[in-house]
């Protein structure tokens, strides 16, 4: 018998085969797991004829707009279209897909939930819900092969893309023997993964650097170096002139710190609300237990939480769970 929450990857694409129109989308505040894991399966679908809405409440955020056909991302308000199927990847929770979409996936009989995320309960009527997978990007590779789906050139982008990204580039614990032997088999079948690499990660605008060097200024520890906190501010993203996905990856700087066990960086958001942003370097560490505690989740080395304002009380109550817990380590 498999686990409730792990349909088999064939009858997923059984059922799309036998879909012809077809809404995907993921998170908000997409990430390169989200977008490349949206795309990819968009693209493959297109490709066999199908009508195909990829949907993203946020948007593509700036630093993954160079990635194929990204311009085709609807968001909100969208068109009244009809549905066979609707598809959340990367979600660990059916309202974390925004009100929007939502709303658009309701009007979907059959609706599949597609992710790597242990918190996530199953919210589909098929799940396929695999904690042991380093990037939704890999799941969607592997269903695209069980359904002898197209794999196109701009499909290998945004799946590796997906698959580099939520796995820091192949250096977090959660890459697997497999994910390497996929981005083998996508460079044997020609995808260009040192221009990829370049544009992820060796291309980035001025005010991403702005951002980072405030970080470094005011980074600040706590328990004797083993933590690393940083608070990002309305008032600094509105002088930096920051867009969506100028952030990302920022929270590796702190982690790369050799003294330190876990980096957090908490950023005011427009609503006043703090996003949390957690990770751990040690196994024993788990940050989506942390995050628990204030209604957020996510992986044992990476996690976040939505915590009440003002910035300062916020990071004051977040860190004193954190520092409780990194003290038992030792």
């Amino acid at each position: 018998m498999k686990p409730p929450h792990l349909t088999p990857l064939k009858d997923i694409a059984d059922a799309l085969r036998s879909a012809q129109h077809i809404a995907i989308a993921a998170h908000v505040r997409p990430d390169g797991d989200a977008v490349g894991s949206v795309m990819g399966l968009a693209l493959s679908l297109g490709a066999m004829g199908k009508t195909v809405y990829a949907l993203l409440e946020d948007g593509v955020p700036a630093n993954l707009a160079f990635l194929p056909e990204t311009a085709t991302i609807l968001t909100p308000p969208y068109a009244d279209f009809y549905l066979d199927v609707a598809v959340a990847l990367d979600t660990a929770s059916h309202e974390r897909l925004g009100a929007n979409t939502v709303a658009a996936f309701a009007r979907a009989p059959l609706l599949m939930d597609v992710d790597h995320h242990p918190t996530n309960p199953g919210y589909g009527h098929l799940n396929h819900i695999d904690g042991a997978q380093p990037a939704v990007g890999q799941i969607v590779y592997e269903l695209l092969r069980a359904g002898d789906f197209p794999m196109t050139d701009a499909v290998m982008q945004h799946l590796f893309t997906a698959i580099s990204t939520d796995t820091g580039s192949f250096q977090y614990p959660s890459t697997t023997a497999r994910t390497h032997e996929i981005a083998a088999e996508m460079m044997q079948a020609g995808l260009d993964t040192a221009r990829l690499a370049q544009l992820l990660y060796q291309t980035y605008p001025a005010r991403r650097l702005i951002l980072m060097r405030a970080m470094l200024n005011e980074m600040t520890f706590l328990a004797e170096g083993k933590i690393v906190s940083w608070n990002l501010t309305q008032a600094l993203m509105s002088e930096a002139a920051t867009e969506p996905g100028d952030t990302e990856g920022l929270i590796d700087t702190l982690r790369m710190i050799d003294s330190v066990v876990s980096a957090v960086i908490f950023e005011e958001l427009s609503d006043g609300k703090i996003r949390v942003s957690a990770r751990s370097k040690d196994s024993r560490l788990d940050v989506s237990a942390v995050c628990a505690q204030f209604g957020g989740g996510g992986h044992r080395l990476a996690a976040g939480a939505r915590m009440k304002g003002p910035i300062v009380q916020a990071a004051d109550i977040y860190l004193k769970a954190l520092e409780h817990e990194v003290r038992r380590l030792t």
